[in-house]
């Protein structure tokens, strides 16, 4: 059996444990199958390891899909079923999925709330962001509500689409936060990264996406010597959109903040720190 050493981010594998399907691929003293769970937090971070203080590198977020290879303590450690990351969150965030569960709607507004009634003036249950995946029983007038497996509650019918529906223009999803906070590892609409504003903004348009700028790099597209308006652009450790004529629209930690800025000014800041562009993308 062949010992490699599979990406830790995508590949749920460790030294101690994997998955079994896994079992022809790496060695490990024990494989175990995975267990679905969905996310029943607004928003859960995907840690590194097992604690409150460990580096997030992503999060999941509400009705997401987790699969769990081991619950330990406060943590279960798995993989993410939109884009196969691997890492561990709160187990109290988590509820063991079952078909009613399944869901059907998806969060298309930048942020919105459940509430407890089909009434705007009640107390939210909770508020939720963009890509949050909804399982919808039934619509009330200007409500739909979601199943009690779920959690129950109501949300503004306006906001969601359902989970086939999809955008078409991925620049246009990307403007939407323009003043955002950047967020290391965030995937929200009240923080999120360079790499999650390109994950986030494809997905929205049923374009699969991997989570890390080094992963988009290598996936994405056809390589092109000459940025033209709705390429996606790549530095080490760093990407963003070409969204208009020398405009590049971006998440970013110099201005802590999603924004659209000269093209060729910004170009000269990252070179500075993270080398020239390495390529250039453009989707098909």
């Amino acid at each position: 059996m062949p010992n490699l050493k599979p990406d830790p981010r995508l590949n749920v594998w460790r030294d101690d444990l994997a998955g079994a399907h896994l079992r022809a691929e790496v060695s490990a003293p024990r494989f175990v199958e995975g267990e679905d769970y969905t996310i029943i937090a607004p928003v859960t971070a995907l840690r590194r390891s097992p604690a409150d203080g460990a580096l997030q590198d992503s999060q999941l977020l509400y009705g997401e899909g987790f699969r769990v290879y081991e619950m330990k303590d406060r943590w279960a450690w798995g993989q993410a079923n939109h884009d196969d990351y691997v890492g561990y969150v709160l187990a109290e965030d988590l509820q063991k999925t079952s078909p009613a569960m399944a869901p059907t709607h998806k969060l298309v507004s930048l942020r919105s709330f459940i509430y407890r009634e089909p009434d705007i003036k009640t107390r939210p249950l909770m508020g939720v962001c963009m890509g949050a995946q909804l399982s919808v029983s039934r619509f009330e007038g200007r409500f739909a509500e979601l199943s009690e497996e779920t959690g129950g509650g109501f949300m503004h019918a306006a906001h969601i689409a359902p989970m086939g529906e999809f955008q078409s223009q991925p620049v246009e999803v990307a403007r939407r936060f323009i003043g955002a906070p950047y967020f290391w590892g965030g995937r929200e609409s009240i923080g999120l990264d360079c790499s999650a504003l390109v994950q986030t903004a494809l997905m929205a348009c049923g374009l699969a996406c991997p989570r890390d700028s080094d992963m988009q790099e290598a996936s994405l597209g056809t390589s092109v010597a000459v940025a033209e308006v709705g390429d996606i652009v790549f530095w080490k450790g760093h990407v963003g959109f070409l969204s208009a004529p020398n405009t590049l629209l971006h998440a970013n930690a110099f201005h802590m903040s999603v924004v659209e800025e000269d093209f060729d000014a910004a170009c000269a800041r990252i070179q500075k720190t993270e080398g020239p562009i390495t390529a250039i993308k453009r989707l098909g």
